[in-house]
């Protein structure tokens, strides 16, 4: 596949380096010149030194032939230009736009093809919002990944002592919760990826990825480890796009405060935040974050703009009480420092923004796309398509299709909309079937469990290597089409 990325920011450098080991075509555009160097010397692709917006910089990198464009640069107006110039001057098949301002998010119209022909606009602030507010939602959790419109989720949790499962069988949770259909997908022990049998053992410290219907999670994760007491307190370093829209989906169902070090930014967090307490000074300033009696904060987001803040501020809120810290940080090196720090969970952006992406660059179709793992593994929602004749997983029990090792099934899906919409908003997700007329049904896979067409499969895959025999399991023969 041929892809052409605009930007080589970090959006745009961690989409290319996930994308150039797939055997796709990439190019890489960008005003900068060291950006690009960086690029070039770790990954094999092409790299163009120009502004992405014109026609002339398009065509050099290759517009003509490119099966996708995505366009990833720090400026919206630069991403929508260059998506209406792909499609009225070189007819790309799919523009992907990353777009930050609300004013418009707001008015869809805008993408429409008779104005921007913006097949895809992903909003990175949104996103990384909606993920954050899950951890809050589940303060147990080190992830929570959304499926089939939120049917189902995917959910990271570390073992700790006093557990019931540490020391026993994964076979024997289905005795603990016995009303509850669920599946471990995979295990990660000192950062080594286990594929769980009946008989492996959960032993403390690892890191348990388990799938079940969204209405389940919390019984799961009370059998996995002790269940906090729900967050009611949230303090937010940092009142920028994040930390705003943050503070404006919690404030009707928390307590929140939010810090920001600029005073004309608080004078706009106060005027658009109703609900919320806005404190004008440093995250990282000890005095006040004791005044503010940090020490009886449930869920501390560090989430400035500065990683060197961001981590100071969340390891002072640890050490001063803070029952749960979250960071955001840019550097992936960074990252992988803080994972063992007093920090709980070190957010890296553009790891999870990635996966926006990713739906719509995999081959076959791919309804949702997680990257788990910082970049090492991923979480799948693909659509089997075909007969029994024409596909190899339709009509076959899980046991019969031949997936790679690194590759497991921990739920399906079946009658969601061909739109991926939800058919009633107010259905119930039950435990192992939802047998609600006009509902989905989530199926949580066993050996004998067989795929029908249009079934939605949730796969999870530790080794990313493996991702493209994943995608040609589920694509269909010619002669179907």
């Amino acid at each position: 596949m041929k892809i052409i990325i605009l930007g080589a920011g970090r959006v745009g450098s961690t989409v290319a380096e996930s994308l150039v080991g797939e055997s796709n075509d990439i190019t890489v555009v960008d005003l900068s010149s060291s950006r690009l160097s960086l690029l070039q010397d770790r990954l094999d692709l092409r790299t163009i030194i120009g502004n992405a917006s014109h026609p002339s910089v398009l065509t050099q990198a290759g517009a003509d032939d490119a099966d996708i464009l995505l366009a990833v640069t720090g400026s919206d107006e630069t991403n929508m230009v260059a998506c209406k110039l792909a499609k009225s001057i070189f007819n790309t098949p799919t523009r992907i736009a990353r777009i930050r301002a609300s004013e418009y998010l707001d008015h869809p119209v805008i993408f429409s093809k008779e104005n921007f022909c913006v097949d895809f606009a992903i909003c990175p602030e949104q996103i990384l919002m909606r993920y954050i507010e899950k951890l809050i939602e589940f303060p147990e959790a080190l992830q929570v990944l959304d499926f089939a419109s939120g049917k189902v989720s995917l959910v990271a949790v570390k073992a700790f002592h006093g557990g019931p499962l540490i020391g026993q069988q994964l076979q024997e949770l289905r005795r603990h919760v016995p009303n509850v259909e669920t599946r471990v997908a995979a295990i990660f022990r000192h950062d080594r990826p286990i594929i769980p049998e009946g008989n492996t053992v959960v032993e403390v410290g690892d890191e348990v990825f388990f799938i079940a219907a969204s209405n389940d999670i919390r019984v799961v994760l009370r059998e996995l480890r002790r269940l906090d007491k729900p967050a009611r307190r949230v303090m937010i370093a940092g009142g920028g796009k994040i930390g705003k829209r943050l503070a404006m989906a919690l404030q009707d169902n928390y307590q929140v405060r939010i810090i920001e070090y600029d005073g004309k930014i608080c004078e706009i967090l106060a005027q658009d935040l109703s609900n919320t307490l806005v404190l004008h000074g440093d995250a990282t300033d000890e005095e006040l974050l004791e005044s503010e009696n940090i020490g009886e904060m449930d869920v501390f987001c560090a989430l400035t703009n500065d990683d060197e803040n961001n981590i100071m501020a969340a390891l002072m809120a640890k050490r001063m009480g803070a029952r749960k810290v979250i960071s955001l940080i840019n550097r992936s090196i960074y990252v992988d420092l803080m994972q063992s720090s007093g920090i709980d969970i070190a957010i890296s952006p553009a790891q999870v923004t990635i996966g926006s992406l990713l739906a719509y660059v995999r081959q076959g179709d791919v309804a949702v796309v997680h990257s788990l793992r910082r970049g090492a593994a991923e979480a799948l929602e693909l659509v089997a398509h075909g007969d029994a004749s024409a596909s190899r997983v339709v009509g076959r029990r899980i046991d019969e299709i031949k997936l790679p090792k690194s590759a497991t099934i921990g739920a399906i899906v079946r009658g969601m909309p061909s739109d991926g919409g939800l058919l009633d908003e107010s259905d119930n997700v039950g435990h192992d079937i939802v047998t609600q007329p006009n509902s989905p049904q989530v199926i949580i896979a066993h050996h004998d469990t067989v795929i029908e067409q249009n079934d939605h499969v949730i796969m999870f895959v530790v080794n990313k290597k493996m991702i493209r025999q994943v995608e040609r399991l589920f694509q269909v023969d010619v002669a179907f089409i």
